[in-house]
């Protein structure tokens, strides 16, 4: 069997993967095991020697209203110019130090870059259709298209051992990925720019294709949102004309990351020789008053609320002020007896010894809200299985104090 994730990038107008594991993430999608059992985070899986089948569209949308470029329309200098923008976004994740999964430790995981002609070459709205291939299209209609969504990728997920879809390998575990696709818009609501041609007057009007990208394939990689501003992986993009963070580089492929993104990978595909990012810090997330839980409804039979759920939880280098990582915690899963249990456990891995950090929790109220992050809640939970649950409401209604240390 398998589950379809699909996540979506709007408009901004102003593991190791251990079962058992406490509310992990940065945030990380996730996958029930079929018949139940605690979430296991969705990841590529690394034993074989090409787990992904990367391709691209050149179907574009009549006129070039779509992705602008300062090549001209039709030509091969054109889709050179939007290949590149391709590579550079893969290269940011591929770019990141300690983990598994990077250029240097594991060149074989992105395979060359092929083309394709067909406009309809990614997976269609149907599961049915689902080819196994991991393609980007720019001229693909879609139903998930719906107000002020600019971009969407569709990620498809093994739920047991033995499960594969169209050229897919077969998985090895649940939450294998198994398939993932992404859709830019092209109904003419808005329109993608190359670095070169966002630097040109026609540019200021569209958003920048290569920070858009690079925030999808993070989802390709098995990454959902991150409620930290800073970070590629926040839900919303930045306005036209703009891109985030530091263009790639040679010296710096991964510039357009932020340290929250690069955390959020090293969790999912960590490196078994970084001796560097293998900090951890875990606690849980509990109101002053422990009565004022007694008010929450249990999710389901057999389950309580005995800490605050969905509370934003970020670790900042005391030094820089920079946000290192940042989580929604809350809950945590034992793998002797599942299903989670949403008791206010986070756990921050993944992180550079030899620093001080500050950390700190906040209720999800500002521009990122609990609606932007309803899939990865949601997926913690499944019906139907011997471990059925219920996943709580985040809990948005606290506030935060700063209490001194000391006798």
């Amino acid at each position: 069997m398998k589950r379809v994730a699909t996540s979506f990038l709007l408009f901004f107008f102003l593991e190791a993967a251990i079962a058992g594991n406490p509310a992990l993430g940065y945030v990380a999608q996730s996958t029930i095991p079929l018949g139940g059992g605690c979430p296991q985070p969705d990841r590529w899986n690394l034993s074989v020697s090409s787990p992904l089948n990367p391709r691209w569209s050149t179907s574009l949308s009549p006129m070039n209203t779509t992705i602008l470029t300062v090549s001209a329309a039709g030509s091969a200098a054109q889709l050179t110019e939007i290949e590149q923008v391709i590579s550079n976004s893969f290269g940011a994740w591929a770019g990141v130090t300690g983990t598994a999964f990077n250029a240097t430790s594991y060149p074989g995981l992105i395979a060359p870059l092929a083309r394709v002609s067909s406009a309809n070459s990614c997976s269609n709205d149907t599961e049915s259709n689902v080819d196994g291939l991991n393609t980007i299209c720019f001229n693909q209609p879609s139903m998930g298209f719906t107000s002020g969504v600019l971009a969407f990728t569709r990620t498809i997920t093994a739920n047991a051992a033995g499960v594969s879809v169209g050229a897919s390998a077969t998985s090895a575990f649940a939450g294998q990925i198994l398939d993932t696709d992404t859709l830019f818009r092209n109904d003419g609501q808005a329109a993608f720019a190359t670095p070169a041609a966002l630097a040109t007057p026609q540019g200021a009007g569209a958003y920048d294709l290569e920070t858009l990208l690079a925030h999808e394939l993070g989802h390709w990689f098995g990454l959902d949102h991150s409620g930290v501003w800073r970070a590629l992986m926040f839900p919303f993009a930045p306005p036209p004309g703009k891109f985030l963070g530091n263009r790639p580089t040679p010296q710096a492929p991964d510039g357009v990351l932020s340290d929250d993104d690069r955390t959020g990978i090293r969790v999912l595909y960590p490196d078994p020789l970084d001796s560097l990012h293998v900090g951890t810090i875990r606690g849980r997330v509990l109101p002053a008053n422990p009565f004022a839980l007694a008010i929450i409804p249990a999710p389901s039979a057999g389950q309580s609320v005995t800490g605050i759920f969905g509370a934003q939880v970020v670790a900042l280098d005391a030094q820089t002020g920079a946000v290192i990582a940042g989580i929604l915690g809350g809950w945590s899963c034992n793998p002797a007896n599942p299903p989670a249990q949403f008791d206010g456990t986070y756990e921050l891995d993944r992180l550079p010894t030899g620093h001080t950090y500050n950390i700190y929790a906040e209720p999800l109220i500002g521009l990122a809200g609990p609606g932007d992050f309803s899939i990865a809640l949601g997926d913690l939970c499944a019906s139907g299985g011997t471990t059925e649950c219920t996943t709580p409401a985040p809990n948005t209604n606290f506030s935060v104090r700063t209490r001194p240390v000391g006798p």
